[in-house]
């Protein structure tokens, strides 16, 4: 809960009575009397007069007792200071000279600087779209926006409202009668629901045979959603896309069209997790290495590409660091949240692994290259959020205990994703990790181990952890039984929500149960 008392508060002056000269004013009280915090700290009172000369030696009083003035501009200035809260009756005696005698002026005024009382419930929704429920209470308050929408209140200060937008903050503002505001901001936590969703590439979805398979799992409410690749590992985009740098370097493909796909994934019950393969793009590298804008690509430290003697090959990964690699993806994240991905998922959003002596990523500076990373995906977030789709973050298993080895820190990430989806395959792991002899004989106890890390780090964040669940065989072979441990080790962990991933796309329907 959010308490705020902000800001000065209201004064309300009541006009009593105006004896003798009605020649004199008072300057600076607003129609209506009321000096609110506004207009306390503005101009002071002053006290004017159509013969200016009756001002001079005037006697000025505030409940009796006697206030500095300053004569400036023929007009009398009122200097009490700063006036706590309460009631006041203004006096001024003036020579009015013969023969009309002493002129006097007498107001009564409340000064009242305590604002509203407003405070807010945390507010929580399933969609970036709305609707969310703000609630709270403000008490003294006259009335109350949210959202720039009107409120009701209660007769305790109690309010209930139901926007239609989810993202982001919602202003909240409480006036009183006399015009003075509190206000705060309603932070509104949108997680991420239930997703259990299979992999499919560009290539297996224009694939009948690959394809048809997921849609069924779909149909029968084993899987809710459909995670279809945008931009691939070789930096292919397998639809049509659009975007001006991905149309001249040749990585629009086409293999689908993006409007078709979304539109039958829906159609069968199902949402579409878009994936974006990042920084690994050897299509993006090598157009900008022939190019001569090799900034784009990293490098190692005598200038040449990275990669020749790693497993990825030379010309394989983009520079994160480079204004036109970030400005690419955001581009790319953008187009598909228009065309109606419900999310969108980055991969290889992390440096190449190696010595850091060995990379060079030209632009980085002083920035660290994990806080590099953290503000695209907090740019990006921004992005697919405008237009009411989720962001999540595939990162190494190895993130939670070793992040500089691939500049994924999962305390920063969390700030920044909705959903982080940790690759935690049991083949991936080496003999004694986690206490665990032999992980890929031992899919259960791998899972649960280092998902536990996961959860334990983000879990006092509104991040939702959805993990990568290894439906492939490499060197044990894999069924529904070691697909179905690695989903009971999850569940262990309070998490229900899954991406199966097997590069062929062919998925052990058997592991999964109907949602419900």
């Amino acid at each position: 809960m959010a308490i705020v008392a902000a800001g000065l508060a209201v004064g309300t002056v009541f006009l009593v009575r105006a004896l003798s000269d009605p020649e004199f004013r008072v300057r600076g009280l607003p129609d209506g009397g009321v000096l609110n915090a506004e207009t306390h700290r503005g101009d002071p009172l002053s006290v004017t007069a159509g013969d200016a000369s009756a001002l001079k030696g005037a006697k000025v009083t505030l409940n009796g007792s006697a206030v500095r003035t300053q004569w400036a501009d023929g007009e009398l200035r009122l200097l009490p200071g700063s006036l706590p809260d309460g009631e006041y009756r203004l006096r001024v005696v003036g020579d009015g000279g013969f023969p009309f005698g002493s002129r006097e002026l007498n107001r009564s005024f409340t000064v009242d600087t305590t604002p509203p009382e407003l405070t807010l419930a945390d507010a929580e929704a399933d969609s970036l779209s709305g609707p969310v429920t703000v609630e709270g209470t403000a008490k003294g308050a006259a009335e109350v926006t949210a959202g720039g929408r009107p409120v009701k209140l209660g007769p305790d200060g109690s309010f209930s409202v139901d926007l239609r937008t989810a993202s982001g903050g919602i202003a909240v503002v409480a006036t009183d009668a006399a015009g003075n505001t509190a206000e705060e901001e309603a932070r509104v936590s949108v997680r991420r629901p239930l997703l259990r969703a299979a992999h499919v590439s560009s290539h297996g979805w224009a694939s009948d045979q690959l394809r048809e398979p997921v849609l069924k799992l779909l149909r029968e409410g084993k899987l809710n959603a459909v995670q279809l690749d945008i931009k691939d590992e070789l930096g292919e985009i397998g639809y049509a896309s659009q975007v001006p740098l991905a149309k001249k370097t040749g990585a629009a493909k086409g293999y689908y069209d993006a409007k078709q796909a979304i539109k039958e994934i829906h159609k069968a019950g199902g949402k579409v997790v878009g994936r974006i393969v990042a920084f690994r793009d050897p299509i993006l590298a090598r157009a900008s290495w022939q190019e001569g804008k090799r900034e784009r690509v990293v490098q190692t430290p005598d200038g040449q590409p990275y990669g020749a003697a790693s497993n990825y090959g030379a010309l394989s990964f983009t520079n994160f660091a480079n204004d036109e690699v970030r400005q690419y993806h955001l581009d790319l994240a953008a187009e598909a949240a228009e065309l109606g991905f419900d999310d969108i998922l980055y991969d290889y959003i992390r440096r190449p692994d190696g010595k850091l002596s060995n990379l060079s990523f030209p632009g980085l500076g002083d920035t660290s290259p994990e806080d590099s990373i953290v503000s695209l995906v907090r740019e990006t977030r921004q992005l697919t959020h405008e237009h009411g789709a989720f962001l999540g973050v595939s990162v190494y298993g190895i993130a939670t205990t070793r992040p500089h080895e691939i500049a994924q820190n999962i305390d920063k990430l969390a700030q920044v994703s909705d959903y982080i989806s940790p690759m935690i395959y049991p083949s991936h792991w080496n003999p004694g990790e986690y206490g665990v002899a032999n992980p890929n004989s031992q899919p259960y106890d791998i899972t649960q181990r280092s998902l536990a890390d996961f959860v334990k780090q983000t879990k006092d964040t509104s991040t939702e952890i959805i993990p990568w669940i290894q439906d492939f065989s490499l060197g044990v072979s894999y069924g529904d039984k070691e697909v179905a441990a690695q989903i009971r080790a999850a569940a262990d962990n309070g998490i229900e929500s899954f991406l199966l991933w097997n590069p062929a796309v062919r998925y052990h329907g058997g592991a999964l149960t109907k949602i419900g």
